[in-house]
């Protein structure tokens, strides 16, 4: 199998040219693939495949093995991916993912796509549909007990499910330990991808993630904006203006329209290296 590892702020994946290949056991796959000592080392696998309703389709497994819906950095990756290798031969590209079909502006430097900016579509704010246990419509800076400690969580649907929880560090959180709690708490029925919060300034957010499937990882686009969304639904930040999201992988810029009720992030795409590895051993 000839794959490309790229990354978007340290979110990393390796990805894999299905007009070309095909992957059986697409699961079995990004679970070896993923192992950072006996495989490539990822977050995951993405495969880009053809697709009847946009320019190309992406499907995503998390190292853990399960299917994603949706990532922020990894379409980002997958719109490179497609113009670097000739896939598409435009600037603004539609990409099918299980949220939904998502548009994509290209920004190109000699001929290679340096960022991408996506219109990553509107927020979902309603719990049942996010999903989150609650008897409100919205759960927004609503307490949650979580190991014995009350914390406040606001929640958001980017085509995953987010949990926000805001506070005065992040640097020192020990996420290893409450990161799992809150995937697999009993209030979120398909887990959840939780972010942790200190807001620096009205324009500027730092955060920590801790993704359902992978555990805690560099950057998460789709938390990004839930965070950008939660943070001007509690009134931390201004309106209709952009958010400088900062992550352990680096800086995200998130601008939540009101008016057009959809989601704008901006973010460099990187290629890391490409290969080939044989995977006829998951066959046996």
């Amino acid at each position: 199998m000839k794959f490309t590892k790229m990354q978007g702020i340290g979110n990393d994946y390796v990805y894999v040219d299905c007009f070309q290949e095909t992957v059986n056991n697409p699961s079995a796959v990004a679970k070896f693939v993923s192992d950072r000592h006996f495989g490539i080392g990822s977050d995951g696998l993405i495969l880009v495949k053809p697709s009847d309703v946009a320019d190309c389709e992406m499907d995503m497994y998390n190292l853990d093995g399960s299917q994603g819906a949706m990532c922020g950095n990894g379409i980002r990756c997958v719109a490179k991916f497609a113009y670097d290798k000739g896939i598409v031969h435009k600037k603004n590209i539609s990409v099918a993912t299980k949220s939904g079909i998502k548009y994509l502006e290209l920004t190109v430097k000699n001929n290679k796509v340096s960022s991408v900016k996506v219109n990553m579509g509107s927020p979902i704010l309603n719990a049942k549909t996010i999903p989150v246990v609650s008897e409100k419509e919205q759960v927004i800076n609503e307490p949650l007990t979580v190991n014995g400690e009350t914390y406040h969580i606001t929640a958001v649907s980017m085509g995953n499910p987010h949990a926000i929880v805001y506070m005065d560090d992040v640097k020192n959180l020990n996420i290893a330990e409450i990161g799992p709690m809150f995937e697999n708490h009993i209030n979120f029925p398909d887990r959840i991808n939780t972010e942790f919060v200190k807001v620096i300034d009205r324009h500027t957010l730092q955060m920590r993630v801790w993704e359902r499937g992978s555990g805690e990882t560099l950057a998460c686009g789709t938390g990004a904006c839930a965070v950008a969304v939660a943070s001007t639904l509690n009134g931390l930040v201004d309106e209709d203006v952009p958010v400088t999201v900062k992550l352990l992988g680096g800086d995200l810029e998130i601008l939540w329209n009101r008016q057009e009720n959809l989601v704008y992030m901006t973010g460099p795409a990187t290629t890391v290296f490409e290969g080939e590895i044989d995977l006829s051993f998951l066959e046996k």
